[in-house]
């Protein structure tokens, strides 16, 4: 039996991971309060109760991730800084360093993705990446 594929431009049934309430789609321009925003966001059905929403691939309907609550999209913010200083910085190649992370935690490519993690995982990326960064500084030195 064959898969259906889903067009990009499908909405996808998204669950709110902090509440359980379904995601549906709303305007950035609302969330962010900034009407020169014209993309949508997957935005939890409780929101402003709860806090919850993630952006789409630019063009598509394709979530960048996870549903994120505040803290959980600050710490993921911190985790993607730090992991890109790591290929930024010419320690690895970009394709290199998510080949190292999806092994670092024995994930394939599709979910070696920063926007998919959790607190416990993102912060465990972080000691990784700081790790990487100082052995670096100091073989620099």
């Amino acid at each position: 039996m064959k898969k259906k594929k889903i067009s990009d431009m499908t909405p996808r049934q998204l669950r709110c991971p902090h509440c359980g309430a379904v995601a549906i789609i709303r305007p950035a321009s609302e969330i962010y309060d900034d009407p020169r925003r014209k993309d949508e966001l997957y935005v939890c059905k409780n929101y402003p109760a709860c806090k919850s929403y993630v952006g789409m691939h630019a063009g598509t309907r394709i979530p960048l991730g996870t549903l994120a609550n505040g803290d959980l999209r600050n710490l993921r913010i911190k985790a993607h800084r730090r992991f890109d200083r790591i290929w930024q910085s010419g320690i690895m190649s970009r394709n290199a360093a998510y080949r190292w992370m999806a092994d670092s935690f024995g994930l394939t490519a599709d979910d070696a993705h920063i926007g998919k993690f959790g607190e416990y995982r993102c912060q465990q990326l972080i000691e990784q990446c700081d790790r990487i960064l100082a052995r670096n500084q100091k073989a620099a030195s």
